[in-house]
């Protein structure tokens, strides 16, 4: 047995002692808010979006929760390597008693931490490995983000609209570009679901998607925008994490949307939105389970209706006119159920409409839609729909 799991071993028991003779206040089960020690683990730091949409989502516990700093332990610049297990190892040393960590690649070494205390709540932001792991302190979360998706891409198709209506481009010219990270199912859902918002209002548009095979490279994502305007593409969105795609539009004076932050700062008459991430309401929610002493959830997933998906603020200087009244249709029809992103009636594959869609043994069409993230909270939707084309290479 390795070192470090043997003193995991010993400091799991000495936590269990602590947690239960340190509840004075909190109910049966629960801690102490004031006894309280929250780990994180981040992919980045402040300096790019997806980390910095996580930061503010712990912020916003903090104060809801009334959390001291000292409470709350965070860890930047941890990669998805066993650096991410010296992480979480390190953080139940330090006496936390619920661990989240925020990419995809730290799965599975939060998996072998929670394994070695089961005293501490482990939380995993994308991933999928928490129900069949076998481990009750190990949960999943996500949010209903194709959701954000679809509404910015109706932002997105408006601004066409009213390019074709200026005459800035012609109906052969309609094709938008997407940077996107990984060929992950959460990179493809995330895009198709920007497509048909887009295709939503400007019936026509096509789309092209290029990999950078990266998460944060503002580099590559650059050079990525940079050719798709190259191959004609008038108006370009992201799932990648840096300020780099808004960066080549502003230059190239091609229109853009965003992820995570807004990116109006970096390309101020360009950048229409970004599609945006509230992780506020999960980490509120799983800090307060610690405290009442209540399960986690294995897999959370909330939506709009939550508070949880949601774009930035329109750039006034670049949206089309119109837009903001658009956007509220559109958010209020995806709040009240009447409008579902993955509507099978809305997109085809090879021509054909598709009616079943199994994956892992479950059935994912059903009642005329895909039913994107209800069956567990990692996206699920993988499929290549007619009207996108997307280079690996």
């Amino acid at each position: 047995m390795k070192i470090r799991k043997l003193l995991a071993l010993t400091m799991a028991a000495a936590m269990t002692a602590s947690m239960t003779a340190g509840v004075a206040g909190a109910e049966e089960g629960g801690v102490a808010p004031e006894d309280l020690k929250v780990g994180v683990i981040y992919i980045g730091d402040e300096n790019e979006g997806y980390t910095s949409a996580h930061m503010a989502g712990i912020d916003e516990m903090q104060e809801a929760l009334g959390l001291d700093d000292s409470q709350i332990i965070e860890k930047p610049l941890i990669g998805e390597d066993e650096a991410c297990a010296d992480a979480a190892y390190d953080l139940a040393d330090q006496g936390c008693q619920i661990v989240f960590a925020t990419s995809f690649g730290h799965e599975t070494y939060v998996l072998e931490a929670a394994a070695d205390y089961p005293e501490v709540e482990f939380c995993h932001a994308t991933g999928y490995q928490a129900s069949t792991s076998g481990l009750e302190n190990m949960h999943n979360f996500f949010t209903s983000v194709y959701e954000s998706r679809y509404v910015s891409g109706v932002v997105a198709g408006m601004k066409l609209n009213e390019m074709l209506e200026d005459g800035t481009i012609t109906e052969d010219q309609l094709k938008m570009g997407y940077v996107g990270a990984y060929p992950y199912a959460e990179v493809i859902s995330g895009y198709t679901a920007f497509f048909l918002g887009a295709r939503s209002v400007c019936p026509d548009v096509t789309m092209e998607v290029k990999y950078t095979n990266s998460w944060a490279s503002f580099d590559l994502e650059k050079e990525c925008a940079e050719a798709l305007i190259a191959d004609g593409c008038v108006l370009i969105s992201q799932h990648a994490d840096t300020t780099g795609a808004p960066t080549a539009c502003e230059a190239a004076g091609v229109p853009v949307v965003g992820y995570n932050i807004s990116m109006i700062e970096t390309a101020p008459t360009q950048a229409l939105t970004s599609a945006s991430i509230n992780w506020g309401p999960y980490y509120t929610y799983a800090v307060q389970c610690v405290i009442d002493g209540t399960p986690i959830d294995t897999d959370w997933c909330k939506g709009y209706a939550e508070g949880a998906d949601r774009i930035t603020e329109l750039n006034e200087a670049a949206v089309a006119e119109g837009t903001e009244e658009k956007v509220a249709e559109v958010e209020a029809a995806i709040i009240d159920g009447s409008l579902k992103v993955f509507d099978t009636s809305t997109w085809t594959v090879d021509g054909e409409t598709l009616d079943s869609y199994v994956k892992n043994d479950i059935e994912y069409i059903s009642d005329g839609y895909f039913h994107e993230s209800e069956f567990a909270s990692a996206p699920a939707f993988d499929i290549a729909i007619d009207g996108i084309t997307s280079i690996t290479e």
